[in-house]
Order: C-alpha cells, then sequence, then structure tokens
C-alpha cells in the first residue's frame, strides 16, 4: 500500500505550505512509506486527484486545496480529517493502515 499526499509545491498560501509540512512531517518521523506528488508540474495528476474527491467533499467554490491525502486509489480525506485523525489517535485507522509501522526493522 502506498500512501499519496498530493501537494502544491508553488502554493502562494502560508496555511496550505504549512498543513503540506504538517502531514508529510508526521509520515516522516512515524517512518510510514508515502509518495508526494506534485500537482503543480502534473496536471494528469492534479485532475485524477479532482476526480477521486467524493462529490460530497469537494469545495462548493473553487477546488479541493492540497494536502490532500489517499491510500492507494482510496481518498483518505484533507488536512482537516488528517488533523482530527491526530487529535483522536486515530492516524492509521484514518490511513487505513493496520497498524504503526514497526521502528525496527524485521530481521532474518
Amino acid at each position: 500500500m502506498v500512501i499519496r499526499v498530493y501537494i502544491a509545491s508553488s502554493s502562494g498560501s502560508v496555511a496550505v505550505k504549512k498543513h503540506q509540512q504538517a502531514v508529510i512531517g508526521f509520515l516522516e518521523a512515524n517512518r510510514i512509506n508515502f509518495q508526494e506528488v506534485d500537482i503543480t508540474m502534473m496536471e494528469e495528476q492534479r485532475l485524477w486527484m479532482y476526480r477521486q474527491i467524493p462529490r460530497e467533499r469537494q469545495p462548493e467554490k473553487g477546488n479541493p486545496l492540497p494536502p490532500q491525502i489517499f491510500n492507494e486509489d482510496r481518498y483518505c480525506g484533507d488536512y482537516e480529517d488528517f488533523f482530527q485523525s491526530k487529535e483522536n489517535n486515530s492516524v492509521f485507522t484514518f490511513l487505513g493502515l493496520s497498524s504503526q509501522p514497526s521502528v525496527k526493522d524485521s530481521e532474518s
């Protein structure tokens, strides 16, 4: 399973940049494998992201703002959803992961 975080590297919004950094920082700190997808550089990825977000989760006006989080093709949520899952100590469930990755790699 690959967690994908859709970001905008050239966003002019300080809030969007902070939200992206918070999500990526958490994933890195918890050693969760993820892939960053920069929607400012890949038009087809941006359009794919927009189409995959459920209609009821779309903003009334404009396009959904990054970061948007997916587990493979399954939509997990946006920054607000991520933040709520952190507050509730349920990020791994939010991400669709069975458990927290082990700090120590398995030994053969």
